[in-house]
């Protein structure tokens, strides 16, 4: 995964340790659903926060701006 990749344009998110696994999967897959993000690379760290790095490819028909 190359932030700098030509093809891809990244964005990360962090989903707090208090947030359940249900929740988490709805706002990933809104995420997906609305702004054309797929999931690139998840890490669970210890305290149960995740930290989320989702991709999609460049375009210019998209509107700017990783999800928030």
């Amino acid at each position: 995964m190359d932030p700098a990749d030509a093809e891809w344009e990244y964005a990360p998110l962090r989903i707090p340790s208090d947030t359940d696994r249900r929740t988490a999967a709805v706002q990933l897959t809104l995420h997906a659903e609305y702004g054309g993000w797929e999931l690139a690379k998840v890490w669970l760290h210890a305290d149960g926060t995740r930290r989320v790095w989702l991709r999609r490819e460049r375009s210019t028909h998209r509107l700017p701006g990783p999800p928030s």
